[in-house]
């Protein structure tokens, strides 16, 4: 993928209610529409019209959520003709009428888990494949990407996993399918978020990995097929913030672990990252952010 597409999509999301029809998308690119649909569905998982729907209803399900405005007053705001329109897009993504999903947020979140869900899942819908992505052509920065290395207490944090056994080649696309498994299956059940996404490395082999592509959430929630309930561990950690690509991620856990070495402390349990930084809405590598976590023994 390249930083033009993701130049893109930050003007898609900011401007859904504006001309975001294929040729006109395609343009802007100077691609081919078909050249275009192809790049997009390949970087996305969707084409370019489903992503602009998805979007919209998952603006639309938020303000469902916050509990203010009509049925009405919601579907006119994020871009649908009329409430018939709407609520049968609502009911084919998200299984029941707009109405009665208002209803059981409403009673079963306390406004502020509903407050905090809104604001996660509108930064991370729209770039929720995009985390751990490779850019084409490479992009490197020039310096270090560890800003800091400190030492905090966390507290156990429930989440939402799937866990696989791959090639490390393929964790990048592990990640964004597996990413967007969770994020749609919490946006239909109406999970409250409560985190960034994040990938926990179980074990990593010279050959294969395994690996937990998670959601945190606000209270503990019932696993389904292929995904299951976990838990961050409570406690201390190390947690290094890297700046820049994904693919220097290396460097940043390489400098953890010389750091926890020289500080005389002993790793508890396996490391992961949290990807706090929405590459969608921050189209230049070097403004991304990683949290890199690691458990320390007490």
């Amino acid at each position: 993928m390249n930083t033009d597409l993701l130049h893109l999509l930050r003007d898609v999301r900011r401007d859904l209610d504006g001309d975001v029809a294929l040729e006109q998308l395609a343009g802007r690119t100077g691609a081919s529409r078909f050249q275009f649909h192809r790049a997009f569905s390949s970087a996305l998982g969707e084409t370019p019209k489903r992503f602009v729907q998805r979007l919209r209803l998952e603006q639309a399900a938020g303000r469902l959520m916050g509990g203010v405005g009509s049925v009405l007053e919601i579907a006119l705001a994020c871009g649908f003709a009329s409430h018939e329109v709407f609520s049968r897009a609502f009911r084919r993504q998200y299984g029941c009428t707009p109405v009665s999903y208002r209803a059981a947020a409403l009673a079963r979140l306390t406004a502020a888990a509903r407050a905090e869900h809104i604001a996660f899942s509108a930064t991370i819908g729209p770039c929720v494949r995009l985390y751990h992505l490779s850019l084409h052509p490479p992009y490197r920065k020039a310096n270090m990407p560890v800003l800091s290395i400190t030492r905090e207490e966390r507290a156990e944090q429930p989440v939402l996993l799937i866990r696989r056994r791959i090639p490390r080649t393929q964790l990048a696309g592990m990640l964004a399918e597996c990413f967007g498994k969770l994020f749609t299956h919490c946006q239909k059940a109406g999970l409250p978020l409560a985190g960034w996404p994040l990938a926990r490395y179980v074990a990593m082999g010279p050959g294969m990995w395994t690996v937990e592509a998670a959601m945190p959430v606000a209270t503990p929630v019932a696993g389904e097929g292929e995904m299951e309930a976990g838990v961050l561990p409570g406690g201390p950690v190390a947690l290094g913030i890297h700046a820049g690509p994904y693919d220097q991620l290396p460097e940043t856990n390489a400098a953890i672990e010389k750091w926890i070495e020289t500080n005389g402390l002993r790793v508890a349990g396996p490391p992961w990252e949290s990807y706090v930084t929405d590459p969608g809405e921050h189209p230049d590598p070097a403004d991304w952010r990683t949290e890199v976590f690691w458990p320390l023994e007490r």
